[in-house]
């Protein structure tokens, strides 16, 4: 399934009106009269102008000290915001006999329409490598992209010494970092993070019950839905507490995944999922997919069960809570697309997620742009608005200091430079829904 070829991959995305994306234009952009919120450290700078220029931050200062070149396209900021795009630090581009090739050509685009202007890909395939070099290419429209390697997990793994020639291939393929599944033995998983430290290569994702989070947190393994903390835990908010200070002082990052665990221990209704606007980017036959699987996920569960799932949300929210008053580094993540997970769009409702659960809306923002570039040791390229940094932002309605709904009030985003407006966001979503019969 995933051998497809780079031409094949092409021809696909040709046919769906996918290229040309169009790449950054030589032409300079400049955002005038704006408010900037720089994410360097908590603080607002308005009457700004910021030159954009061959995919760059050329230059930022006050309105009238910073020389706007006669050839840009001039975007008046006045009572907007701009900050830097945001990282989906555990979303998916894959396709399925349910989510066929077509569909899944469609995700980078609206990752980057919803403001998503880097995305790193938790389960990874060569067909990532592909998507990525089209991206590059400027043949379709998508954010940059980091991938983990395929699966490691017991089915995937046999045995410690294969569990080292898988971690040994995966390096050498170029994946960005490994990503671990449940059901590794202690015996295996000892082998992958052995391996991995050797070759200097990031492992994240779940913790194997056979390890438990807090060997996980000796290694500084990643860690993805908050996975291990609850089987560690339970709802003590005294080892929480504990947990949380291991989790700073070892430098592991979180990517909580708050919004799509509320679906998966039934915490949210079908009726009430389905009214989500974004799901016409979706083919209507895998909404009803997921709509079955959650009325049969609430429908089965016991009263008893359905207790526990809510201790369980409630002990989340804690948990997330605990870990940011910490001071332990967070990664904004929402596992699109799974159930009712629409790519990037997902995001709308994982922000929200996190204020909920106690996480301050810089906190929230800090997760979701300047985290993840430490995370990649990348802070010179990305995560900020300063000088020199890749021209990735957003272009916003309202302050999302002030609520954090307002990260999705989008008059615009760049990516890499290249500039797309409301229109024409609205233009390319419209076409996307009427592809996928949404």
């Amino acid at each position: 399934m995933f051998r497809t070829s780079l031409r094949s991959v092409v021809a696909v995305a040709f046919a769906l009106g996918l290229i040309p994306a169009t790449t950054a234009s030589a032409q300079s952009t400049a955002f005038v009269d704006v408010t900037v919120i720089p994410m360097d450290r908590e603080r607002v700078v308005p009457n700004q102008t910021v030159v954009v220029r061959d995919g760059r931050i050329a230059a930022i200062g006050t309105v009238g000290a910073v020389r706007v070149p006669a050839d840009a396209v001039r975007i008046d900021g006045t009572g907007k915001f701009l900050i830097p795009g945001i990282a989906e630090m555990h979303g998916h581009v894959f396709f399925t006999q349910t989510m066929p090739e077509e569909v899944a050509l469609t995700f980078p685009e609206l990752y980057v329409l919803s403001g998503v202007t880097l995305l790193r890909v938790m389960s990874g395939t060569p067909w990532q490598f592909q998507l990525r070099e089209m991206i590059a290419r400027g043949d379709l429209l998508g954010p940059t992209i980091y991938t983990a390697s395929p699966s490691l997990n017991a089915n995937s793994v046999n045995g410690a010494d294969h569990a080292i020639s898988l971690v040994k291939e995966h390096h050498a393929a170029g994946y960005d970092l490994l990503k671990i599944h449940p059901g590794l033995t202690r015996a295996e998983y000892e082998a992958v993070v052995t391996t991995a430290a050797e070759l200097g290569i990031r492992v994240a994702g779940h913790v194997p019950e056979a390890v438990a989070v807090r060997r996980a947190l000796e290694v500084r393994q990643g860690i993805d839905h908050l996975d291990g903390y609850y089987r560690e835990a339970g709802t003590d908010d005294a080892v929480m507490a504990e947990l949380a200070e291991i989790t700073r002082r070892q430098g592991v990052y979180n990517a909580p995944t708050m919004d799509l665990w509320k679906t998966l221990l039934g915490g949210q209704a079908a009726d009430v999922l389905r009214q989500r606007s974004e799901l016409r980017y979706m083919p209507p036959a895998l909404v009803e997919q997921w709509t079955r699987q959650v009325e049969s996920r609430r429908g089965q569960a016991t009263p008893q069960q359905r207790a526990e799932a809510e201790r369980e949300i409630a002990a989340r929210n804690r948990m997330l809570k605990a870990l940011y008053d910490a001071g332990a580094k967070l990664i904004l993540g929402s596992d699109s697309p799974q159930i009712f997970s629409v790519p990037g769009f997902s995001l709308v409702h994982e922000l929200p997620a996190m204020v909920e659960a106690g996480v301050p809306e810089y906190g929230i923002l800090e997760a979701a742009t300047k985290n993840a570039a430490e995370y990649f040791d990348a802070l010179d390229e990305f995560g900020t608005i300063e000088v020199g940094k890749r021209a990735d932002l957003l272009l916003l309605d309202g302050n999302p200091l002030e609520d954090i709904g307002n990260v999705h009030r989008q008059a615009g985003v760049m990516v890499r430079g290249r500039w797309l407006d409301a229109e024409e966001i609205g233009r390319r979503l419209d076409a996307i829904a009427t592809k996928n019969g949404g």
